[in-house]
């Protein structure tokens, strides 16, 4: 990958990580504290426990995207950012493009995949010498 791309990733990446942070800035904890005002009835309740709990999933995915990207930040770092971590081979541009923080080419994530859904219950059977990754 050329040096030109990365630093376009890079730049994309530091775009995605102040967005997110100026978003989390603005979704102060004062955000999910419940107000008297919303607890008039119990269809009130009901709304506003919804609504915090969409908030909740919300931040927790932020959270999870900004790990992503640190992640991907640091793999520019170490100048393997392309590089499936799996085969090592190259990463196909269009692929980063689509999912730039991506860790596996098409291949071994087609393979992972094909393993978990041979699973019942959808875990990656530790057996199978397959690195476990929960982000």
């Amino acid at each position: 990958m050329t040096s030109q791309k990365i630093t376009q990733f890079k730049k994309l990446f530091e775009e995605q990580k102040a967005n997110l942070l100026y978003t989390a800035m603005g979704l102060t904890n004062a955000s999910f504290a419940v107000q008297s005002e919303d607890l008039m009835d119990e269809v009130d309740h009901t709304a506003t426990e919804m609504e915090q709990s969409m908030r909740m999933r919300l931040r927790n995915r932020e959270a999870l995207y900004m790990k992503k990207i640190d992640d991907a930040l640091e793999r520019i770092r170490m100048g393997t950012f392309g590089e499936c971590e799996d085969c090592g081979e190259t990463i196909e541009a269009r692929r980063l493009e689509a999912r730039p923080t991506t860790t596996h080419c098409v291949a071994c994530k087609e393979e992972n995949e094909r393993l978990e859904a041979a699973h019942i219950d959808g875990r990656k059977s530790k057996s199978l010498g397959v690195k476990m990754r929960f982000a």
